[in-house]
């Protein structure tokens, strides 16, 4: 499979992705929601958006998508493969087959894409083009608008199934869907990036460093898909 390097080959490949999948498939429900955040970015990049967004550097958010999309396809590839899944993503496709609710999939795969591929795409663009974490910074903020069009609707229609009534092991549920939050999980996202950077010059430390996070965030999208069904 080639590798995508425009954000429009992002889009294409997880068009693919959602075709080759059963609807009820956990991959496919994260999948899917990437995807509308996905198209909603190209639209804020090509100036068509219905939201009043634009990012200063265009060219360097485009090259960001692709890169961070990037990890995602990557782990979706070596599942199909059936090589090792990254750690940070073991918990989505582990529980993938079902028993859980459509948004503990969109936000357990959030919080895996944002709290641990996120920082590492933002710290490849940075050396790619000659950038400091800074210069990204206006623009990354920019994208939590786009993020909070999608991830609203889908806590809205949760709470519309709640409301229609489900069997008693939804109460923990709703407790730990409502204790993550999108914004502090980009600001942390935002400090990992930092550390990370900072951390360049020390090799073994830095790998250290993003393999504890990514054990860490593991844990926090186990905990996200906790079974109910």
């Amino acid at each position: 499979m080639s590798t995508p390097t425009t954000v429009l080959d992002v889009i294409a490949r997880m068009r693919a992705i959602d075709a080759e999948l059963e609807p009820s498939d956990g991959v496919a429900i994260f999948n899917r929601m990437y995807l509308h955040v996905t198209e909603l970015i190209e639209e804020v990049l090509t100036g068509g958006s219905e939201l009043p967004l634009s990012f200063g550097d265009p060219a360097t958010m485009a090259d960001l998508d692709v890169r961070f999309a990037g990890l995602w396809l990557e782990a979706y590839d070596a599942d199909v493969a059936g090589r090792s899944v990254p750690t940070p993503w073991r918990p989505l496709f582990e529980a993938r087959a079902g028993g859980r609710w459509p948004i503990q999939y969109a936000l357990a795969g959030m919080n895996t894409h944002i709290e641990h591929d996120l920082p590492v795409a933002v710290v490849e663009t940075c050396r790619a083009r000659g950038l400091e974490p800074d210069d990204l910074h206006a623009d990354y903020e920019t994208v939590n608008a786009v993020l909070a069009q999608v991830e609203a609707p889908i806590r809205r229609s949760f709470l519309t199934e709640i409301g229609q009534g489900v069997d008693d092991h939804a109460g923990p549920v709703v407790h730990v869907i409502s204790a993550w939050n999108i914004d502090k999980a980009r600001d942390l996202s935002w400090v990992t990036a930092q550390t990370i950077w900072s951390l360049r010059r020390v090799g073994f430390l830095q790998e250290r460093f993003v393999d504890a996070v990514g054990d860490t965030v593991a844990m926090t999208s186990r905990t996200l898909l906790i079974p109910t069904r």
